[in-house]
């Protein structure tokens, strides 16, 4: 195998005006190397067997650093900044490690060089950094202990809340989760509490990475190779699993597909080796020019209004030269029932696996391993589920990931397509479903609203547009025309029936869907509160924390009103008759000579109706139903019993239980031609 010679360029981003850089993460794998001191050729599998060489001697040292210092002085040193001379630590975990002189040594005969023992200190830093959180968050909850932890008062909240480092703005589940460890541990232990984190808490398992980006170019370097889509990484690795001198350590050469997502002109950064599948992975870091994006100035916004079934529905809305605001069109719809119903149905099955495990587990704890041939099949049984658990786990994750990203690539089009600067969703991390029954208040609390929102935040970023999170409060209570008590009824052809789907407005006589009038109210309170949008501390993302009763009143929706004419329609002769001879079939003319054809063939007319294609998804009525088990048993060529999902069996897969409305404003701007950096 020949390598071609890296390409030397600049690590100064140049940017134009209007632009900020922005760093991104991109995956790509390495497949194959070359040894430079052999120059042998590296299966994909003898890489990784070197690459795991290394990074387990890097874990060990990170775990035997990360239990030393497991405790809450040195957490809080880390934390605090300064070292013992008051003097301020450096932004780099490893160089603040040995700053304080923490430092991490090789298991005994083993010879590594120092930036070995970098990455090793900076993924130990690391998580030490991110345990002071948790150690404040339960000494808080600890210190304001209530009578009922299960359910606290008013007067309650408020004191875990002052009691916790930024708890005015954490979300209340966050809260709730640290007071069940707490009542778990208090449960373990005769209902003793915990004294802080760090004994409620094991030290946490080190992953099996490799973190470059705390290395130099002594040890690893990475260029764009003379294509801009290939780049060339080289690393020292060991040649056995225990190095004893330095001459067991030589430099590979892995050249790297970059994926699309990175632009041409990205600078690249070291990236992070992770093993998955039997491979080597390489989260590939990199930096380029984004538009900037701002706070105020908007006046076209887009409104996101979470659903289950319905997961998103979005319009836009303009402000006006003289402060009022105005709805455009009916808005678009992202439904996923089907994706949905696969994910409820695959939670289920995760939640049947774990119990039986747990059930096997307590059966061999009470025979134990080896008495009698019982307890060795049961050992069999609960591996066999072990690896069940794992691959409908991964299933659920490769499913949730697939819906975040179509979910907010389509929110970003609904955005491009209307011209809006902002995109406006509301705040629903304290969300906790009750009172809609035990199937439908778990199916809303699994919902990947996380992920929507982190993809929403990257794509966009990619072409200037501001996400603003806003207060959920109100939004589908309130009437969107005049901020008035909705009543909300099954359907609009049964507004006695009491529902929640159909909303109605005994003030100004609004009524429409209820998800339609969340998203004019989202949108129209974020354009009102410009003013009040503030970057979060911790994560930098833009949110709008509380609501000004004036800013609330002026943020309605003015109604259009209808000023279109039509022809009147009125009758005013005798009806046409209607022959009641149908139409003929095929033409009553022959066809014509040559050209345009071969003799005797027709000239094309309708298409066939027998396609024996799939049709577009976006054109199929699919509902929760769409998605069943399939009957046990070899599949029969044709199956009279049960429900076969035919999306699955023609191949058409996760896109056909996925229905998004199309932009309807205009056509999408081809704003970022050639970057690739769009999903």
């Amino acid at each position: 195998m020949t390598t071609r010679s890296p390409k030397t360029a600049s690590r100064k981003l140049r940017l134009g005006r209007g632009e900020t850089s922005r760093t991104a993460c991109a995956r790509g794998v390495l497949r194959t190397g070359v040894d430079e001191k052999t120059g042998g050729f590296l299966t994909s599998g003898a890489l990784a067997e070197r690459v795991g060489w290394c990074a387990d001697l890097v874990s060990a040292m990170a775990s035997d650093l990360l239990a030393e210092h497991w405790n809450a002085p040195d957490v809080d040193a880390l934390a605090s900044g300064e070292d013992s001379d008051g003097r301020r630590l450096p932004t780099n975990a490893w160089m603040a490690l040995r700053r304080l002189g923490w430092s991490a040594t090789a298991p005994g005969g083993v010879k590594v060089n120092d930036r070995i023992v970098r990455m090793a200190q900076e993924e130990a830093g690391r998580i030490l950094r991110s345990a002071k959180y948790r150690a404040d968050l339960i000494t808080g909850v600890l210190a304001s202990w209530p009578a009922d932890p299960l359910k606290r008062t008013a007067r309650e909240w408020d004191a875990v809340r002052t009691a916790v480092p930024g708890g005015r703005h954490a979300p209340s589940s966050v809260i709730k989760g640290r007071t069940r460890e707490i009542i778990a541990f208090a449960k373990a232990n005769g209902g003793r509490l915990p004294v802080d984190v760090f004994e409620a808490e094991d030290a946490p398992g080190v992953a099996r990475v490799l973190l470059l980006s705390s290395c130099d170019r002594q040890q690893v370097t990475i260029e764009r190779c003379d294509d801009p889509t290939r780049a060339l990484l080289r690393l020292q690795l060991p040649t056995r699993p225990d190095p004893t001198s330095y001459r067991d350590w030589t430099w590979v050469a892995c050249p790297i597909a970059l994926p699309p997502t990175i632009p041409a002109h990205a600078i690249l950064h070291l990236p992070t080796l992770r093993f998955h599948g039997g491979q080597v992975r390489a989260d590939i870091a990199f930096t380029h020019a984004v538009p900037n994006t701002s706070r105020t100035g908007h006046t076209i916004a887009l409104g996101v209004d979470w659903g289950l079934n319905t997961l998103l529905s979005a319009g836009t809305v303009s402000l006006g030269g003289d402060g009022r605001m105005t709805a455009h069109g009916a808005g678009g719809m992202f439904r996923a029932a089907g994706v949905l119903a696969k994910q409820h149905r695959l939670r289920r099955l995760s939640e049947h696996l774990r119990a039986k495990s747990d059930h096997y587990q307590r059966l061999a704890a009470g025979r134990g391993l080896g008495e009698g041939p019982v307890s060795k099949v049961q050992h069999g049984k609960q591996a066999v589920l072990r690896d069940e658990i794992r691959r409908v786990s991964a299933r659920r994750s490769n499913l949730n990931d697939a819906l975040a990203w179509a979910a907010a690539r389509w929110a970003v089009d609904q955005a491009v397509a209307a011209g809006a600067g902002v995109i406006y969703l509301e705040d629903l991390r304290s969300m906790e479903a009750g009172g809609m029954g035990r199937t439908m208040n778990t199916r809303l609390s699994h919902l990947v609203r996380a992920k929507i929102t982190d993809r929403l935040r990257h794509l966009a970023a990619e072409i200037g547009i501001a996400v603003v999170t806003v207060p959920a409060r109100g939004t589908s209570k309130n009437c969107p025309n005049c901020l008035a008590p909705l009543r909300h009824s099954k359907s609009p052809d049964r507004p006695a029936v009491p529902g929640w789907k159909w909303a109605l407005c005994p003030s100004c006589g609004y009524q429409g869907d209820r998800d339609q009038g969340a998203w004019r109210r989202i949108a129209a309170r974020g354009l009102a509160h410009q003013a009040k949008t503030v970057a979060d501390r911790a994560s930098g993302n833009l949110v709008i924390r509380a609501l000004v009763d004036t800013l609330e009143a002026v943020g309605v929706i003015t109604p259009t009103v209808c000023t279109a004419s039509h022809a009147d329609r009125s009758k005013t002769g005798p009806t046409r008759p209607q022959t009641t001879r149908p139409a003929p079939r095929r033409r009553g003319v022959p066809s014509p000579s040559r050209p345009p054809g071969v003799e005797g063939k027709r000239p094309g007319g309708h298409a066939s109706t027998d396609r024996s294609r799939l049709p577009r998804a976006a054109h199929r009525h699919q509902s929760v139903t769409t998605i069943s088990v399939l009957s046990p048993g070899p599949r029969p060529e044709v199956s009279t019993s049960g429900h076969r999902p035919q999306g699955a069996a023609l191949g058409a897969g996760f896109h056909l239980h996925v229905h998004a409305s199309r932009p309807r404003w205009e056509t999408i701007p081809d704003t970022r031609s050639g970057t690739g950096s769009l999903r």
